[in-house]
Formats: C-alpha cells, structure tokens, sequence
C-alpha cells in the first residue's frame, strides 16, 4: 500500500486511533435495534419476492381524495427531468435509470416518481414511465430498490392509480407495487429510524389501503402500527419533528396529512381511524410550521432544510384548512414570541420583522444525520425579507459545500479555538455533540429577552460555555450579547452571514447594512471591541443553489470570561 513518505509510522497510527475513537464516539448513541438491522441488512440476503398476481383491489374509497399537486417542472411534456435544481434530458433510448454521472439524490429523486402527480406531464408520458420503470428496474436494482425510494413511490403510484379509471390501471403495474410493499415489508428501516421509518408506514398504509386479501391486510396493519408509534416518537409536544428540520417537518406533515385524507375518505371496510388525539397533534404541527415559516414565505434554513424540496408552505397550509377547517392555520395580529421548547426554536414576530433562533438538541441522539453546527444560531427578517440568513443545504454530498454548509462558522454563533460546536464528520456523522443548557425566553418592556446556553467546547482546555442573550425592545432594535465562561486564554470568533441581497459597509463606527437599492435597512453597533473583518461567503437557499454573500467575523481573544457582540438597529 502507497503511504505518504511525509507521514511517519507513529503518525499513521495516531490518525487511525483518532478516527477510531470518532467512530466510538458516534455509534455509542445508536439504539441497539439499529446496530442489528444493520447487520442483517448488509450480512444476510433479503429474498427475493416472487413475482405473480397482486392481491385483489378494495373498494372502499366513499370519494377520490384530492392531494397537493407535484412541484411544477420536475416532469416537462418534452421529457425534461428537473430536480434539485438540476435538469437533464435522457437521450432516445429511453431513461437510464441508474445515471451514474448524477450524485445519489438526484437518482433517488428520479425513483421517487413525484411528478406522476404533476398536471404537466400527460397521461402517455406517465404511463410510458412506469412501464418503462417496471422493465429496466428488476428487483434488487440499486437505488431503485432501497427502502426510501420505493416508500415514496408506492405512495406516489397510489395516489396516481386512484385518480385513474379502474380499467387503465394495467396488471402489470398493480404486480409491480404488491411486490415492492412486500420487499419493503421486509426492509423496514430499523437500522436509520427518525424519517425514513416514517416513510415506511406511510408508504405501507398506502398499500394497504389499496390492496385487499391477507397482504393487504397485513401491510395496513403493520403500516399503521408504526405510523401511531412514529407519530408519538417523531412529533413532539410543541408540534415539531424531533430532527429539528423545517424542511423535514414540512415533509412529515405533508405525509400526516396524507394519511388524513386517505383515511377519511376510506368506508368501513378501512377499520382504522383519525381520533382526536391524532387529529390535535397535526394541528399542533400546522401551528409549529407557521413558526419555523419566515415572512417571505420561505422556511428557516436550520440543520438540513433547503426551499424547494417540501410543497411550498402556503399550500400546505391550504392543505391543512381543507381537511382540518380554517381555524388550522389562524394567527392573530401584532406582536407574538415563539417559544417552541421542545424543539428548542425560540424568537419573535412583529408585523413583517422576525427572528428565530435555534437551540435545540442536535436531532434525535440515535439519529443525527441531519443535524448542523447551528446551536445559539438565528435567522433575521425585517420588512418582510431576510436579511441574516442560515447559510441553508448544498448537496448530500461528500462534498466541501456539505461540509461547509453544516460548520459553525456557517451559522450565525461562536466558534471557540477554531473547534467545530459537535464533532460532524463523513456526510451524514456526529460525534460528541453540542448540548443546550436551560434555554428560556420572556417577555420584557414590550419585547422579549432569550437566553441560551450550549456544553459543545467543554471538551477544550479550560471547559469552555457559550452563553448568547438575545434582547428585542420592541422597537427595532436587536441586540445580540456573546459571554465565553470558562477558564484561561481562548479566541472566539463570531459570524454573521447576510442575504445575498443586502450589503454590511463599514461607516466610521458602526456597519451600515445596504440593500440593492442603496437604502440603508440597518446598522449594526459593536460591543466589546472585537475585531472585524468582511469575507466572502455562499448562501444555498436550495439544493444546488449557490449564492455568493457577505460574512462578517467577529473575533476576540483574552482571558475568560470574555463577553462581546452587537446590536442591530431597523432604520427604515
């Protein structure tokens, strides 16, 4: 084996130690249910199910539920593929499935068959496309054949194959989706939980509710098993997804929804149904995803959340008034704090100004996959747009904008001694973990005050804390107070990432934030005499988008405690 000739034998094996020892640090939260899946995913063969007749169909739909369309453009009546902010065109010959050159989430997307329910896309053209599916993607093909990918697409073939007369709905097709749920049935994903779990009972209730005889039987129950169980785990008492994502709460509640129309649209034939209980925790996630929904419509882009991927907000809100009543996604006037605790996203509103910080656990202990560096970081709208922004999600892939995009100097917090909050590493992995400390917020002369604190840089000489106060006073003014508690010398480094659209210049003093027009919109006043210095940074509102903005670094460095910061001022 090639080594380095600059990397001695004793170096060699301290880097092996190191990544061993982060590796133990990793898998030591992991539930032992999913070590053994696993295991047995990847040492023992799934069989293959046996191809034949599907199970009968029911009939017991009382009326054709009426879901949200597919984002339009995925699907051009010309053949065109669009996901993720990138468009391809299949040469003629028809699809490649598999599509190496494209990174794995892209080709997921491809699997995933959302825009069957796209209105652009005509009939031929979808019918075309399953067949076309069926024939190239034998069961085991890759990507095509993983758990995620075909919980979306039986839901997807569901929903489609409802709209559809009975009679143009081919055998073929139906063969086809009894044997994905019966794969999928046996590659429950025990081994990931958290969403993807989810998408499973999903995708099986679907089944379920279609098919009849004792498979169809047996997907709605286990389907439905899980969802009520996952319901409970994943959703919490504030009404937010455990992942801490508004991207992936929005997917969720999409799916709850889902269930929701299915359901009611079911007879008694379906014995299964929405109680109170379960129809208040959907709610309570309507009302959660308001909260994490900035003025301009968009969701904040904590942890793995990008704009693009979820229907947008406002028609899942529509959604939700359809089947729960109007009263679903009611606000009232004026001047409200958010206070989601369970989550851990705290902030405030005031007309079109709001900010919401983030201070919550680093997702779920056993599943942090999609957690970022982002504890004590915030997001901040005046007048209706952004103006400090979350840097957002690239890609899902090895990539240096991946990386990038989950950093602490990627948020808008502290870095101590150039060391990461949580310990992420690979695409998907973290470590030692950041903790919050007892975060809080109250009202105060008209507006609020939030405190939060995180354990993430104890593992540093001198256990360092960073302690963040956030006081509004309900005029316009934000100010933002850093203490570094601890022992000994350290250096701490603050960053603040602006809107692509808006631009920090220094005047004397202060820094003066600059929209396209040249209007001023804010200043910004430093506390504690920290030193300054403009850099270049990217924005990623969604996947594949790249946006260049201005980050402002902050940094001090003395004996602890040290406190620094500043304060944003509204000018227009």
């Amino acid at each position: 084996m090639y080594s380095h000739p600059s990397i001695s034998t004793g170096q060699r094996l301290h880097l092996t130690i190191q990544r061993a020892l982060l590796f133990l640090r990793t898998i030591r939260h992991l539930r032992i249910t999913q070590i053994y899946h696993q295991l047995l995913y990847r040492l023992v063969l799934a069989r293959v199910p046996a191809t034949g007749n599907a199970p009968p169909l029911r009939n017991c739909l009382s009326y054709l539920p009426r879901y949200l369309d597919a984002t339009e453009g995925m699907l051009s009546p010309d053949g065109e593929f669009r996901f993720l902010n990138h468009a391809h065109r299949f040469e003629e010959g028809g699809v490649n499935w598999r599509a190496p050159t494209f990174p794995k989430l892209w080709r997921y997307n491809l699997h995933y068959f959302d825009y069957l329910l796209s209105p652009s896309a005509s009939g031929n053209q979808k019918s075309a496309l399953i067949d076309d599916w069926i024939a190239q993607n034998p069961p085991g093909a890759p990507d095509a054949w993983e758990p995620y990918p075909i919980s979306l697409r039986i839901t997807n073939w569901v929903k489609y194959f409802q709209s559809l007369p009975a009679e143009a709905v081919k055998t073929a097709w139906t063969e086809s989706l009894a044997q994905q749920a019966t794969w999928l049935e046996r590659r429950l994903e025990y081994h990931l939980l958290a969403n993807h779990l989810f998408k499973n009972a999903v995708a099986l209730v679907f089944a379920g509710t279609y098919f009849g005889s004792d498979a169809g039987g047996r997907w709605l129950k286990t389907g439905w098993r899980l969802f009520r169980a996952e319901m409970r785990e994943q959703f919490l008492a504030d009404g937010g997804h455990f992942e801490r994502s508004p991207m992936y709460h929005a997917i969720g509640l999409v799916d709850c929804l889902d269930v929701l129309n299915l359901v009611s649209a079911t007879g008694p034939e379906i014995q299964i149904t929405i109680d109170d209980a379960l129809r208040a925790q959907i709610q309570r996630g309507v009302e959660f995803l308001h909260d994490v929904t900035m003025p301009d419509g968009g969701l904040a882009l904590f942890n793995d959340a990008a704009n693009g991927i979820a229907p947008p907000v406002s028609e899942i809100f529509d959604y939700a008034s359809r089947l729960l009543g109007p009263q679903a996604v009611h606000t009232g006037p004026g001047f409200r704090i958010i206070e989601r605790a369970a989550t851990g996203f705290f902030g405030a509103q005031c007309g079109q100004d709001k900010i919401l910080i983030d201070c919550g656990p680093v997702g779920p202990d056993y599943q942090p996959g999609h957690a970022h560096c982002d504890t004590l970081s915030y997001e901040l709208a005046l007048n209706g747009a952004r103006m400090i922004v979350d840097t957002g999600t690239y890609d899902y892939e090895a990539s240096s904008r991946r990386f990038a995009s989950r950093s602490t100097r990627g948020h808008n917090t502290v870095m101590i001694d150039g060391a990461e909050q949580s310990e992420i590493w690979g695409v998907f992995r973290v470590a030692r973990r950041a903790k919050p400390l007892s975060p809080s917020i109250r009202a105060e002369q008209g507006g609020f005050l939030f405190e939060g604190m995180h354990d993430g840089y104890l593992r540093l000489r001198g256990a360092p804390l960073h302690l963040r106060r956030i006081r509004f006073d309900g005029q316009g003014c934000y100010e933002i107070e850093d203490t570094i508690l601890g022992r000994g010398v350290h250096r701490a480094e603050s960053f603040i990432h602006f809107h692509p659209d808006y631009t920090p210049v220094m005047e004397g003093a202060y820094v003066v934030v600059k929209g396209t027009d040249g209007a001023h919109l804010a200043s910004l006043e430093l506390m504690g005499s920290p030193e300054i210095e403009m850099q270049t940074g990217e924005y990623f509102p969604q996947f594949g988008i790249s946006l260049t903005n201005k980050v402002l670094r902050l940094q001090v460095r003395g004996r602890l405690p040290l406190s620094f910061g500043y304060r944003i001022r509204k000018l227009g």
